[in-house]
């Protein structure tokens, strides 16, 4: 059985946590973490490390929320 990519986030999702996929040269990359900002075509997702990725809507081809990431170890 197949995968089914689907894109189930919206700019109503800003300030969830969603988890994406994109398409790069040479496969796809994922990047998990709080919706910033959908403006123009261009998501911006702030992963836990404080990194901003910065996606094209268009590259864009699965896209779901999630639930808030566990606490880490002695982070309680």
């Amino acid at each position: 059985m197949a995968a089914r990519l689907v894109i189930a986030i919206t700019s109503q999702d800003i300030g969830a946590r969603v988890t994406t996929r994109r398409r790069v040269p040479g496969g796809f990359r994922d990047a998990v973490g709080v919706l910033e900002a959908w403006d123009d075509g261009v998501l911006k997702v702030r992963k836990r490390d404080g990194t901003l990725v910065v996606i094209s809507e268009e590259t864009l081809v699965a896209a779901k929320v999630v639930p808030a990431a566990p606490p880490r170890p002695g982070q309680r």
